[in-house]
């Protein structure tokens, strides 16, 4: 009898620690966005070109977030991966996505406005936009990062 005593203590004590733990989103008010009423900033961890707008949370913190990201016609995006499981929906346009360490967009699918993908943690991938401007809705947890697969890609990384 103790020893269950003891169990349902420790399991409950557990609960309460992790519940401490998660990060919940709170809002004062409903909140409405719209492509054409976002600030859209230039996203660095991409190639030149794509632009993202941050809706809710942060993705540089564990927890997740959600952010627009909008790239121009005929935009490639090398191959990559990301920490964590990652969830995209087109919502403009059309998103080409192929799964591999080179780029082929022989080798993918084309999702047209209104589809998603789900893209599991650490799996190398590649998107490419076709001949018209796209704009994805990201759906993820932080703390997010890109690791391209040839380094030469990243645009972080300074040419000499």
């Amino acid at each position: 009898m103790r020893f269950i005593l003891l169990v349902s203590m420790l399991v409950l004590a557990h609960m309460a620690f992790a519940e401490d733990k998660i990060e919940r989103m709170s809002f004062d008010k409903m909140q409405s966005f719209r492509p054409d009423q976002v600030k859209w900033n230039d996203e660095l961890i991409l190639p030149k070109g794509a632009k993202s707008s941050l809706l809710i949370g942060d993705p540089t913190k564990a927890g997740v977030f959600i952010v627009w990201l909008k790239f121009p016609p005929n935009y490639p995006i090398p191959a990559h991966t990301h920490p964590f499981t990652e969830v995209i929906t087109v919502l403009k346009g059309k998103l080409g996505n192929g799964m591999g360490k080179t780029f082929d967009a022989k080798h993918g699918e084309v999702l047209n406005q209104g589809e998603s993908f789900v893209l599991p943690a650490g799996h190398s991938h590649y998107v490419w936009t076709t001949d018209e401007e796209t704009i994805v809705e990201l759906i993820a947890t932080g703390p997010w990062d890109i690791t391209y697969i040839n380094p030469a890609d990243d645009p972080r990384i300074k040419k000499k």
